[in-house]
């Protein structure tokens, strides 16, 4: 155990805390677990009588009462109440409290070792948990087998391989290695150390008992196989299964999902004779995260026909699908159930409906789920301001950070985001600088990347491009591709062809087949008429096998989401489309519209540059939104690139003529239109 000691530096007791784990622990009773064979509580009235008001208590304080009761019956030398009394400290989240209560025991048994070594492994304490198994060997008390899989837990949660070679090493010679649980444990440690190998060596070194017992140890295996990416294998671990579970299927089909294989994924989904609410949050999150919102929609939605109830998770994997694509009226739909089935409006809940609702366009129903939201944390709040500055009201942004910190919440790094991308879509440079000083200096917050991007954002928008260079050659990291796209884009606004040169060179650098690099290049060359110098960038494009990504819109009607992309002919109402955008068009010509043909990049003849504009996906969402909505409704549409001048243009004009308010959000910031006037002042 020198070498255990060695590696955390010392072996006493120290209360730190790590991330959380979803390993499923064996369910030990609090009797199996704490009590002493020498001490039964039943022979003693009073015993039992505190028994069970430790077991009843429901806060910190009730437990501290009764604690004080126990010492003044001189009843503290029972170490079955004294392990309760720590198990119970730890099941409240009172931590300190467990250590004060074992700290002050005079007799730390093998029972009062394992209620804190597992108490502090499930609030993932895991290196206090080591330390005081180290401390447990070190009184020679011997662990046995219920100690050993919180151990494995925590030495896994710290993420030290050489620890848990070590601790396996004395497992073995403790003779627990072939216990049920212990094994278990040991191949889900090596699952979460990546050590995929040795986790294959525990499971085949299994005695055929182990394996045809335990269904948990296979899925343990197929969960781990999957993390690798190793398919082959966890399908391999399925087929041989003796027995399967329901945990077995969702974890060869979350495994598929993490790694792409929607098609299986969804060929096993239907093969499930019998699924539990775990199944289909698995199905619809694994959908979702692929970027197949509509159909994680359309698995949520079939989940409650065939009258599942769905949990915190699977809504929240639903209406971040919604926020994802703009699906405002199916985000409406979800809502409406958790009010009307009993669901609290919980942190977690709430967070994701203002998410949504903010994404989807309607900041006015964000800001309503918040202020009805009593239990907010951090990220309740990051989400709302976070929200009001992608909308580009700066007012609002404000006045949520003045009544978070009110709150007595400290700002971290997301919430500074918010602040300077508002600051940046207003143009208000000095105050975002101001910010950014703020950070460091009143919140102690060391600025990441994207910080330090968003000041470049933010002095390049204001057209202030040499200390904006300054800024990016000065910072304390190396500014990285983003960095330099967002200086790009501000010389390619404002036509600085030598800095925008310059900038190219770095972005080239640093991802030479990136398509970003050569297409701001060549629409800053086509902005001044470069043609010549848009073509050779052009070859070079083609030369490396750079593509450009697709621009594509997408808007929900009557809860269908419909997408578009740049020409689309594939749309069953693709002729309507034009005609109507036609329309659009010469009704807004009438108004004062001039197609602004420099957004196109070819050397072509003005009027091919206006046929190329017309098929821009948003406006051809417009187009059919205009079709089949009703006069009055808001038209929203979501865009995965930053919209062009010239449809931002005719969106104004299509607002004012059609006198409907239309909000199309980009991969920058929503832009709301009305009565042709856009929210961001044409300051974008």
């Amino acid at each position: 155990m020198k070498s255990l000691r060695l590696l955390f530096g010392h072996s006493s007791p120290a209360k730190t805390s790590s991330s959380s784990s979803k390993f499923k622990s064996p369910k030990l009773s609090v009797s199996n677990g704490v009590d002493s064979p020498q001490e039964s509580s039943s022979r003693d009235p009073l015993k039992t009588h505190f028994v069970s008001l430790i077991k009843a208590s429901g806060t910190a304080l009730q437990l501290r009462q009764i604690h004080a009761q126990i010492l003044r019956r001189h009843l503290s030398s029972s170490a079955n109440l004294t392990a309760l009394l720590i198990s119970a400290s730890s099941s409240l989240k009172s931590i300190p409290y467990a250590l004060s209560v074992f700290n002050y025991s005079h007799h730390k048994s093998v029972f009062l070792f394992n209620a804190l070594i597992r108490g502090l492994t499930e609030n993932s304490h895991f290196q206090s948990a080591v330390s005081h198994f180290l401390l447990m060997l070190r009184h020679r008390v011997r662990p046995d087998k219920l100690t050993y899989p919180f151990v494995i837990k925590s030495v896994a949660g710290v993420g030290v391989r050489c620890l848990g070679l070590l601790l396996h090493g004395r497992i073995f010679k403790s003779g627990f290695e072939f216990d049920s649980f212990v094994r278990v444990s040991l191949v889900e440690m090596y699952v979460k150390l990546e050590e995929i190998g040795f986790a294959l060596q525990v499971f085949d070194e299994s005695p055929e008992r182990n394996k045809s017992e335990s269904i948990l140890l296979w899925n343990v295996l197929i969960n781990g196989c999957c993390k690798v990416g190793n398919l082959g294998k966890a399908m391999e671990l399925f087929e041989a299964m003796p027995e399967r579970n329901i945990g077995s299927w969702n974890s060869l089909i979350n495994g598929l999902l993490r790694n792409g294989d929607l098609n299986k994924a969804m060929q096993l989904f239907d093969e499930m004779k019998e699924k539990d609410v775990v199944s289909w949050t698995t199905i619809v999150s694994g959908l979702s995260l692929n970027g197949d919102h509509q159909k994680a929609l359309s698995m949520f939605f079939k989940m409650l026909e065939v009258g599942l109830r769905p949990n915190d998770l699977t809504f929240v994997s639903a209406l971040s699908a919604c926020a994802k694509i703009g699906a405002l009226e199916a985000g409406v739909r979800i809502h409406r159930y958790t009010m009307e089935n009993g669901f609290r409006l919980n942190k977690a809940i709430a967070t994701a409906l203002v998410d949504m609702y903010s994404k989807c366009g309607d900041i006015q129903s964000a800001s309503k789920v918040f202020e009805e939201t009593k239990e907010k944390d951090i990220r309740t709040w990051s989400v709302m301001i976070w929200g009001c500055a992608i909308h580009g009201f700066y007012a609002q942004v404000i006045q949520y950070f003045k009544k978070m910190i009110f709150s007595g919440i400290k700002p971290d790094g997301v919430i500074f985001l918010a602040l300077l991308t508002a600051c940046s879509h207003t143009g208000l440079v000095d105050l975002g600088l101001n910010f950014f000083d703020s950070m460091r200096l009143d919140y102690s917050i060391e600025p990441t990347m994207k910080h330090y991007t968003l000041v470049v954002d933010l002095l390049g928008r204001a057209g202030r491009l040499d200390e904006a260079m300054k800024f990016v050659e000065r910072m304390p990291i190396t500014p990285d591709f983003v960095t330099w796209g967002a200086l790009f884009c501000a010389c390619r606004t404002h036509k600085n062809i030598k800095m925008a040169e310059l900038v190219s060179q770095k972005l080239l650098q640093l991802e030479p087949k990136h398509p970003g690099s050569y297409v701001f290049l060549s629409n800053v060359y086509a902005a001044v008429g470069r043609w010549e110098d848009v073509e050779r960038v052009r070859m070079a494009m083609q030369s490396q096998a750079v593509g450009k990504d697709p621009g594509w819109s997408c808007i929900e009607v009557d809860g269908q989401v419909h997408s578009f992309v740049a020409g689309d002919c594939a749309h069953k109402h693709a002729r309507e489309i034009y005609l109507k955008l036609e329309e659009i068009v010469a009704g807004a010509r009438e108004q004062g519209y001039v197609p602004e043909t420099g957004w196109v990049l070819h050397n072509i003849e003005e009027e091919e540059k206006e046929d190329a504009l017309g098929s821009h996906s948003e406006k051809l969402a417009l187009a059919f939104a205009l079709m089949h909505t009703s006069s009055g409704t808001t038209i929203r549409i979501v865009k995965n690139l930053r919209v062009c001048g010239d449809c931002h243009s005719l969106m104004k004009y299509a607002s004012k003529m059609s006198q409907r308010e239309i909000v199309l959000r980009d991969i920058k910031r929503f832009h709301h239109f009305k009565d042709g006037v856009c929210s961001c002042g044409d300051y974008w």
